[in-house]
């Protein structure tokens, strides 16, 4: 791979517990490698995570463009908000320290949004017009809002709070299921209220449910109650990684 293609970039996809990336086809959406896995550093400081984005880049030896997500705000390459990584990212000029980092041209952006962009692109929003919410479910909660085909950056409907809880993924997150071990009647009614709130505040005509948990979406989806369709992510836990490429790919070409 030290010799991408003028279509290849590779995708990096930072989340609170793990680092995965893989050169993808910005063409069609498809893995040009197998995905490389990295344990987020703990603490996850701006000069940790930086190394471990280092690490990532050299084990694919990788010389071309480089998309990242990253679970925060994401405001002209400057990270506002650390739900799930060290406080320090607060204000970072993120972008700029990843590039510096690695040493290529790098783009940023909210891990929800860029996987929501790869669902639209190539997954289970292909195609379709209206409001489409994507719903990662992982670490945290992720939300990318897509109308008619538009991304609307940086929505945060993790952070929601609503009656009864003190926010959305301290409820229902995949890592909440996992660390208070919950079986899927609590699961399924926790994450049902938080998704009747979101409809109730926007009027989806599409949830897509992303993030790991969505291999598992026979269990869960067919039972929440929702007015709207409900789908799984077709790109499961790679969406992340393909639409931070896809988006880098755009970014980077202005």
């Amino acid at each position: 791979m030290a010799n991408p293609s003028s279509s290849a970039v590779l995708g990096i996809d930072i989340g609170g517990t793990g680092i995965k990336g893989a050169p993808v086809d910005v063409a069609t959406g498809r893995l040009l490698a197998e995905r490389h896995v990295l344990a987020t550093p703990q603490p996850a400081t701006p000069a940790a995570v930086a190394e471990t984005v280092r690490q990532m880049v050299a084990h694919f030896g990788w010389t071309g463009p480089v998309g990242c997500t990253f679970p925060a705000i994401v405001h002209n390459g400057v990270t506002l908000s650390a739900a799930n990584v060290d406080p320090a990212w607060v204000g970072a000029p993120a972008q700029r320290l990843l590039s510096d980092a690695v040493g290529l041209p790098l783009a940023l952006f909210n891990d929800a949004d860029a996987a929501g962009s790869a669902e639209a692109r190539f997954g289970a929003a292909h195609g379709r017009g209206g409001k489409v919410l994507v719903i990662t479910l992982g670490t945290g909660i992720g939300s990318a809002l897509i109308v008619n085909g538009q991304l609307v950056a940086n929505t945060e409907l993790g952070h929601l709070r609503y009656p009864g809880t003190e926010s959305a993924e301290k409820s229902c997150s995949a890592r909440v299921k996992s660390d208070q071990n919950l079986g899927w009647d609590e699961y399924i009614a926790r994450l049902g209220g938080y998704l009747q709130y979101v409809e109730l505040l926007l009027s989806p005509d599409l949830i897509i449910i992303g993030g790991g948990i969505s291999r598992d979406h026979a269990d869960f989806l067919p039972r929440l109650q929702l007015r709207c369709e409900v789908l799984p992510a077709q790109l499961q836990n790679d969406a992340g990684i393909v639409g931070a490429a896809i988006e880098a790919a755009q970014a980077l070409a202005r």
